[in-house]
């Protein structure tokens, strides 16, 4: 019942997902970030349980800042590598104890300034997308993408991908039977991880 949205537009990515935190018929709060930052230029979008989601998403953060301190790297890893790594890691779990996360991972390479977004899910396929939702919006919001997204990457601006995914919400609020009423967008580029919008702050409690 999670929702998760990413758009890549010239030199970053937009991820966005619901604040929810629900199972079966509860609510348990509408402020929750699902938007884990993994470096200081990449974040991952996660949908699925809470504890899988929460377990899995510091996993694979701690493992990447593991991996830059120990090879005294000034950078991190490129987004090729983290989406790789990522995926290998829920192969590898899926024989064991299977994540039931479903995934957009997005960045920048410091490096290059390239922007990616990958799609991965449970059963750990991987996939370099322009644009991408997990959850049941998928179901409203590819079609939104597919006439919006008309531009090449190199031509889409920032605030073109953040008008495509207020379009999706707003598709959503108006028709989607599960009620998800705060969202959270993020913007990754070269400057780093920063919050666009968000209904809900996630450190009230």
């Amino acid at each position: 019942m999670d929702t998760v949205l990413g758009v890549e537009y010239n030199g970053g990515v937009i991820l966005a997902c619901d604040q929810s935190n629900a199972r079966s018929i509860l609510l348990y709060q509408t402020n929750l970030d699902k938007i884990r930052t993994l470096t200081t230029h990449s974040a991952m979008g996660v949908s699925g349980p809470q504890c899988d989601s929460s377990n899995f998403t510091q996993y694979i953060s701690k493992n990447l800042q593991l991996y830059q301190i120990s090879h005294n790297k000034d950078s991190p890893l490129s987004m090729h590598a983290q989406a790789n790594f990522t995926r290998n890691e829920l192969a590898t779990a899926l024989r064991k104890g299977p994540y039931q996360v479903n995934v957009l991972l997005g960045g920048v390479d410091p490096a290059t300034g390239e922007s990616s977004l990958y799609f991965l899910d449970y059963l750990a396929a991987l996939q370099k997308i322009p644009y991408g939702a997990q959850g049941y919006a998928s179901n409203f919001c590819l079609s939104i993408f597919d006439r919006c997204y008309v531009k090449s990457k190199a031509e889409t601006t920032e605030q073109e991908a953040v008008d495509m995914i207020h379009k999706c919400i707003k598709e959503l609020k108006l028709r989607f039977l599960i009620a998800q009423p705060n969202f959270i967008i993020k913007a990754i580029d070269k400057e780093g991880v920063r919050v666009v919008s968000q209904d809900a702050d996630p450190m009230d409690t």
